[in-house]
């Protein structure tokens, strides 16, 4: 690709043009010669002082943000905004090809952009999928470290996803992946907002700048769908521009839930849309998960899809991994895994499943290293008001010290006079929990979800998937 090609209507250069062989912001990558370098100033690291030796590693053309004295540099206001932009020329603007559908919030989007592809997998469409569990294209697994990857990667899944024929493409917009500007370019036929609640404070510091943050989605959405339930929905509604319609569980809404029936293996309620009304039976528990499949139906009505063929392929599904994912046991107790590790994911999972179960919900869990550490006690709060017993453990404790982590956790438990027992290693944890179940247990594995993998200190990442640990623990009962 030329350079004024690439960087038409990106930013402008009185440098000859010349042949580009690729784009990068990642002083790691090896680069073939010829390639454009931009520099991004992070938390712990400037490109910019890196921009010689990119030079001297075969860089064509410097993107900087201030002079930095080079006979190559091109100098633009924000290279953030500018690198996913220049990663989206050089892989032909592939976003322009495909319809895409954002999820943004605190709690819900792996579930509902999961839902939402099969839905449209049903309808004969073929999907891409870029989210927390993994990528996707049609049938094909792709692994995946970020809910919202790097402008370079996601462009170029997006290529991908173009060339082998995708027509949606349903992703999670992370906040950081909005506030750090990866989505660049992209415009989006819908955004979704899910919820807002206590999660990520130690990378936004308030909860106002996370709200913020999310809000940009909607600067890129030609349509915006509303959980009007949640508090920060209704502020989104004053404040957004774009057109909008909003959903709820408790109100009357442009798309809305009646006659809600709540059990431990799913939810019924009656699907409302000002025009016609259809019987839901969708086997995720839980009022959120009302909430979750009222989104996926008002986004695929807002699409043009007709709401009782969505409905028909709802009531099909039998659940999401990781997400109130129920591990066969072949035993008189039940065992659940579920991502929940927020203080209000909590609540939701339990309170569901305590909702019709017939024995005691016992609820493990941890909370994660080098994370808000401002949320522990409130975790611990709310598992102790809505668990019988609490088995305190480790999460991925990173570079902190487990001990220490729990002992933030138990401060949440002043006060309260729920039981708990505290098992520092996790693997450990799930084989006593599994050891002393009693009949009609429900055993509620909360934090790690779809993960398979337990991150220690130094980065270094284990792996450790909750299905085979609890099948280990059986083996030994």
């Amino acid at each position: 690709m030329k350079l004024y090609d690439l960087i038409k209507g990106i930013a402008q250069t009185e440098l000859p043009d010349r042949e580009i062989s690729d784009v990068t912001s990642d002083t790691r990558r090896e680069m073939p010669e010829g390639f454009v370098f931009v520099c991004i100033k992070g938390n712990t690291f400037d490109g910019h002082n890196a921009a010689n030796d990119m030079i001297a590693k075969g860089a064509s053309v410097i993107v900087c943000e201030h002079d930095l004295g080079l006979d190559n540099q091109i100098i633009v206001p924000d290279t953030r905004a500018a690198y996913p932009a220049l990663c989206a020329r050089y892989f032909g603007d592939p976003q322009k090809q495909l319809k895409l559908i954002g999820v943004t919030g605190t709690n819900g989007k792996t579930t509902i952009t999961t839902v939402m592809k099969k839905v449209l997998d049903g309808f004969g469409k073929k999907v891409g999928l870029i989210g927390t569990c993994q990528n996707e294209i049609g049938s094909t697994l792709i692994p995946t470290t970020m809910t919202t990857p790097e402008p370079y990667e996601l462009f170029a899944l997006f290529r991908r996803m173009a060339d082998e024929g995708c027509e949606y493409v349903v992703m999670e917009a992370s906040s950081q992946g909005l506030e750090q500007k990866r989505l660049g370019p992209c415009e989006f036929a819908v955004g979704i907002f899910t919820n807002l609640t206590q999660d990520h404070l130690d990378v936004h510091g308030s909860m106002e700048n996370y709200y913020q943050a999310k809000k940009l989605l909607f600067d890129v959405s030609a349509q915006a769908i509303i959980n009007i339930d949640d508090f920060y929905g209704r502020r989104y509604l004053e404040e957004i521009s774009c057109p909008k319609n909003t959903y709820s569980a408790e109100q009357k809404a442009d798309f809305y839930a009646e006659d809600i029936l709540l059990s431990a293996s799913g939810v019924k309620y009656v699907y409302c849309d000002g025009r016609n009304k259809h019987n839901v039976d969708f086997k995720m528990p839980g009022v959120f998960n009302v909430s979750n499949s009222l989104a996926v139906i008002a986004c695929c009505e807002t699409l043009g899809f007709d709401a009782e063929k969505v409905i028909r392929q709802l009531n099909k599904m039998q659940g999401v991994r990781g997400r109130a994912e129920v591990i066969p046991t072949g035993k008189d107790f039940t065992v659940i895994c579920d991502y929940a590790h927020t203080p209000d994911a909590l609540v939701n999972v339990l309170s569901a499943i305590k909702n019709g179960a017939e024995g005691k919900v016992k609820c493990l869990f941890g909370c994660g290293g080098n994370r808000d550490a401002t949320k522990r006690p409130l975790m611990a709060a709310a598992a102790a008001d809505n668990a019988d017993f609490l088995i305190i453990t480790s999460d991925n404790p990173r570079n902190e010290d487990p001990e220490d982590i729990i002992n933030d956790i138990m401060k949440g438990l002043e006060g309260k006079n729920t039981p708990y027992i505290k098992i520092t290693d996790r693997r450990e944890a799930i084989h006593w929990a599994v050891r002393n179940a009693e009949k009609d247990d429900i055993i509620v594995l909360a934090g790690k979800g779809h993960e398979d993998y337990q991150i220690l200190a130094g980065g270094v990442k284990i792996h450790f998937d909750e299905r085979e640990v609890v099948a280990e623990a059986l083996a030994e009962c």
